[in-house]
């Protein structure tokens, strides 16, 4: 294939162009004005909060809730291990301790059993965690049902990253409706993008003034520049709002978009042996941000990375699962409370190209390249399988 077929390309349209244009010529173009208003209004609406902030990143946004949360050095957060560095990354920021929490198989995020077994023992030791930041990872909602309730026993706030979930829904309600405080980012991978930005949101209007005020340089309201304590400079442009106004607008249609392409990639490739998909539990709908597959090679004939190899061949995107954060050398010394659940889903995990503007064409290069790839290890001589293999048990694979 001559142009790259990319994991999750940007997709625009012409109103974004409008309303950036729009934002251009009112010379509204610093990190204030009346799109950024305007997103931060309709956003809050959308995922169902009283209040929407605008920054430069999704991991702005974390990190400001940590502050908000009063996480200082010292305090331990627990977080999924199963994440982007971001997560982790945010925690550090704030010279707290990151503990990390595995997965469960039903929804691959945070592990409610293994949740209360560390909130126990922490409540043991005589040292709560400051907060607890569950990961909607690939666009699909934790178990919120048991997760919250922990949080309310040991009364542990809780940070929602919906970083990839923008969409999704748990119990009919929309992710970023679970958090005391939740996070989004507008990366240019993601459901919906402004190259670069994030979203924080509450229901507390003392927080999302705390929040304005941190991201603005901490600045006092004084006819001169003054600042009583440490700030950032975190908050999102005019333009940027400009174009996440206009894709706002259209993500239902994003959403939907990328359901049918998981859908297609399932039916198509789903009678392959070893091949299985990320679940979704019947209380879940995901915006399969992301579609992932587990690849048993003991089945399938060849791993994820074969996969991956093939398909970069044809100049094709494709990306293996997180590597977990309790294997990452930069927090290697953190506590960890593990099942072993992300390591098989990062060994096996692989995903697949699905940006909402991919096209038919694309889209059937990439089941006919991992179609091709299951017949010609079918074709060789293989010796006699080894009964129970280890890797069978793993996750119900294949």
């Amino acid at each position: 294939m001559s142009e790259r077929v990319y994991l999750s390309a940007p997709h625009m349209s012409e109103r974004e162009r409008e309303l950036l244009i729009d934002a251009f010529d009112s010379n509204w173009v610093a990190p204030i004005g009346p799109h950024v208003d305007a997103f931060e209004t309709e956003f809050a609406s959308v995922v169902g909060a009283k209040h929407a902030v605008a920054t430069s990143s999704g991991t702005a946004a974390l990190h400001v809730a940590l502050r908000i949360l009063g996480v200082q050095h010292g305090d331990d957060v627990l977080v999924s291990t199963f994440t982007f560095v971001a997560s982790a990354n945010s925690i550090c920021y704030q010279l707290a301790n990151p503990v990390f929490i595995d997965s469960e198989r039903e929804t691959w995020n945070m592990d409610p059993q293994l949740l209360e077994k560390e909130l126990k023992r922490s409540h043991r030791v005589g040292k709560l965690p400051k907060a607890i930041m569950v990961v909607d990872m690939n666009g699909q909602c934790a178990n919120y049902q048991s997760i919250l309730q922990l949080a309310r026993m040991y009364d542990v706030p809780v940070i929602e990253d919906a970083a990839e979930a923008l969409g999704a829904t748990y119990q009919c309600r929309p992710a970023g409706s679970f958090g005391d405080i939740s996070c989004f980012s507008f990366n240019g991978n993601k459901i919906i993008t402004t190259s670069g930005g994030g979203m924080l949101t509450c229901n507390s209007e003392a927080w999302a003034q705390r929040a304005k005020y941190l991201i603005t340089q901490a600045r006092q309201p004084a006819p001169h520049y003054e600042h009583t304590e440490v700030g950032y400079n975190y908050r999102m442009s005019n333009l940027l709002a400009a174009v996440g106004r206009g894709q706002l607008s259209v993500l239902p249609n994003r959403v939907g978009r990328r359901r049918a392409i998981f859908k297609r990639y399932q039916d198509e490739l789903a009678d392959l042996p070893g091949i299985s998909f990320m679940p979704e539990p019947e209380n879940c709908e995901s915006t399969r941000w992301l579609t992932s597959i587990l690849v048993n090679p003991d089945i399938f004939g060849a791993d994820r990375e074969a996969i991956r190899l093939k398909l970069e061949s044809l100049n094709i995107e494709s990306r293996p699962l997180w590597k977990p954060m309790h294997l990452q050398p930069a927090f290697a010394k953190y506590r960890s409370v593990t099942n072993g659940v992300s390591e098989i889903l990062f060994r096996d995990g692989l995903s697949l190209p699905s940006g909402s503007a991919m096209s038919e064409k694309d889209q059937a290069s990439v089941i006919a390249c991992i179609r091709s790839l299951r017949a010609s290890t079918i074709s060789r001589v293989h010796k006699p399988k080894v009964p129970a293999s280890p890797r069978e048990a793993d996750l119900a694979i294949g």
